[in-house]
């Protein structure tokens, strides 16, 4: 189970457990996104209000010196934008 606009625990375990050669293009974006996606919803919500699960998870997950979430987020938009750009003029 997770908080209200985060990614589950479990989900995120399969995607790490799942090789990279076994990922489609569209897996690869996806787990981009949502992981952006996650990392922005852990940021802002409040510690006190998170469930035990999801402050394990973002303690896991969280490295120092790593950029900020909202970074980290432009950046996979920006990449899936292009992707989807090239994809699209053929």
């Amino acid at each position: 189970m997770s908080d209200l606009g985060r990614k589950d625990f479990s989900d995120k375990a399969e995607e790490k457990l799942t090789p990279d050669s076994q990922k489609s293009l569209f897996d690869k974006t996806k787990e981009g996104v949502t992981d952006a996606g996650d990392k922005v919803a852990g940021s802002v919500q409040p510690s006190d209000d998170k469930s035990i699960s999801q402050k394990l998870s973002d303690s896991t997950s969280t490295k120092p010196g790593e950029e900020s979430y909202l970074d980290t987020a432009k950046k996979t938009v920006e990449d899936a934008v292009q992707y989807i750009e090239k994809t699209a003029e053929g």
